[in-house]
This record gives C-alpha cells, sequence and structure tokens, in this order.
C-alpha cells in the first residue's frame, strides 16, 4: 500500500499554498490582528471560493471539484498554517446545501461545542443560538459567542460533527508544522554565547519533541481522512490540539523573551489553537469515546 500523497494531492497542497501566501501572507496576518475589531474579509472569502475552496467536496455534477475528505484535509492543513481567519468548516460543511456557501458568497457558521465563531459576521447560522453571549475571545482573530448546549438541531451533528473536528484537526496539524518551523528556524538564526541557539541540547530537546508530536498527528489525522471512522477522528482531534498547543508553548519557549511580544506571531498560533481545542468535540469526551472502545 501507497501511503505517500499522489502528484495530484502535492499539486493541490502547492496550490492552496501559494494562494494563501499571495493574499493572506505574514502582513496581512499582522494587519488583521493589530485591527481594533475582527472583520472578515468577504474579497478574500469570495476568491477562495473561485478557487474551489468550499466546493471541494461538491459533486462534479453540482458544480464542484469532486474531491474527497483527504484532500478537504490537505487544504485545511493549510489554512491552519496560514491562521486563516473566518468560519472555515462551517462554510465548507454547508457548500452543498446552502446557497452561495460554494461560490464564498455566502458565510456560513454554527454552534460547535456550545460555541460560534464569527456569529455577528454570518449570514447563515446553524444550530440554536437564542440567548448567545459574547465572549472576550483569547484569539483577536475569532470573534466568539457562547450558547447552551453544544450544538442543537441544525448544529454541527451526527457525520458533519466527526467531518467538522476532522477538518479542526487539520488545522490544528498546519499550525502544529508551521510552528514547527518557525522555532527551528529562530533557533539556527539566533545566536548566544558566539553559537546559534540551536545547538543548545535544552532547544534541540523542544525542537524535536515538536516535529515528534506533529508528525504523530499528520499520520492520525491522514489515516483518518481515509477511513472516515469516527473514533480514528476522535484520536486524530486529541493528537492534533496537543500537537497544536503544546508546539505553540515550545516555539514560544524557543523564542524565549521575544516570544511573549506581541509583535511576534508565535502567540496567534497558541490562542487560535486555544480556540480550536474548544470547537467540536471536547477532548474529554473523546477520550471516553476511544477508552469505551477499547
Amino acid at each position: 500500500m501507497d501511503f505517500q500523497l499522489t502528484e495530484d494531492q502535492r499539486a493541490l497542497r502547492g496550490g492552496v499554498r501559494e494562494l494563501l501566501e499571495g493574499r493572506f501572507d505574514a502582513a496581512a496576518l499582522r494587519g488583521a490582528a493589530d485591527s481594533k475589531a475582527p472583520a472578515l474579509d468577504r474579497a478574500l472569502w469570495r476568491e477562495l471560493g473561485d478557487a474551489g475552496f468550499f466546493s471541494l467536496r461538491v459533486p462534479e455534477a453540482q458544480g464542484g471539484v469532486g474531491l474527497g475528505l483527504e484532500e478537504a484535509v490537505l487544504v485545511f492543513e493549510e489554512a491552519g498554517r496560514a491562521l486563516l481567519p473566518g468560519p472555515l468548516v462551517a462554510t465548507f460543511l454547508a457548500a452543498r446545501d446552502v446557497e452561495g456557501a460554494a461560490q464564498g458568497a455566502t458565510v456560513v457558521t454554527a454552534v460547535s461545542g456550545g460555541l460560534v465563531p464569527w456569529l455577528e459576521e454570518a449570514d447563515v447560522v446553524r444550530g440554536d443560538v437564542s440567548g448567545a453571549v459574547a465572549l472576550r475571545s483569547v484569539d483577536p482573530l475569532t470573534p466568539l459567542h457562547r450558547v447552551s448546549g453544544d450544538g442543537g438541531e441544525g448544529g454541527e451533528g451526527g457525520g458533519a460533527a466527526a467531518e467538522a473536528d476532522l477538518l479542526y484537526a487539520a488545522e490544528q496539524l498546519g499550525s502544529a508544522g508551521r510552528t514547527c518551523d518557525m522555532a527551528v528556524r529562530y533557533a539556527r538564526e539566533r545566536t548566544q554565547f558566539g553559537q546559534a541557539i540551536g545547538a543548545f541540547q535544552a532547544v534541540k530537546h523542544l525542537c524535536a519533541q515538536m516535529l515528534v508530536r506533529t508528525e504523530v498527528a499528520r499520520a492520525a489525522v491522514y489515516a483518518a481522512s481515509v477511513t472516515g471512522d469516527a473514533q480514528e477522528i476522535a484520536g486524530a482531534k486529541l493528537l492534533a490540539d496537543d500537537a497544536a498547543v503544546r508546539g505553540a508553548r515550545d516555539c514560544l519557549q524557543v523564542h524565549g523573551g521575544m516570544g511573549f511580544t506581541w509583535e511576534a506571531d508565535v502567540h496567534l498560533h497558541l490562542k487560535r489553537a486555544w480556540v480550536r481545542a474548544g470547537l467540536g468535540q471536547s477532548a474529554a469526551r473523546a477520550e471516553e469515546e476511544l477508552a469505551a472502545a477499547l
């Protein structure tokens, strides 16, 4: 069995990365983070729609790209790597049945784990949001509301909930890979006592641990995208959440005092990882599901 990506899958991943680097680069990320109030870039949303981002799993007969969950994971991994803001998962899942979602003309959000991201910017909301209370989100690029319950009628339920969890895990995987790259690059560039800090054993260990967690999560996320098994998806999200959160923390440690500053991008990855970990199935519920299956 060949576990390597196909040429088409590598081309898809490269194309999405090129699009995001050109349209949502480091300067755009900082501009969005530094704004007083987060606002969804509707023009970018439509560009994503034109590029087939949201219609990736819509059948070709319905005007979509007609690809599978494996390709969706690759696309969302790149979105996580770029810290692309917005209710990407909910809009992606609504592309088949909400008019305009596939084209990026309609922004869809959903209740997920009792949280609703980008509620005030959404055109369509899935789930019961009566009594929603605005939260002070730790992530400056993800406004949040909280509702009672974890989804309700119309939210991410059943198979859609499992698919949402996998896509959140793919975003977490992308963020984990990016912070690992950031840590390694900084460890090579930053010097102390006449040598690069990457030569110090403690820094080597941090970078190695980040890489191991990322690659273990990658194997789990990719495997779950092939099987679509709910239990494998639960395990993949647990591993990806851990890789993203702990990876961002370790990246911050490698950066030292600079990592704690607003000017560094490290904290943005950590904050987004915290928020994503709260979306979808909770860690406690995933652990119970996996334990029951043993």
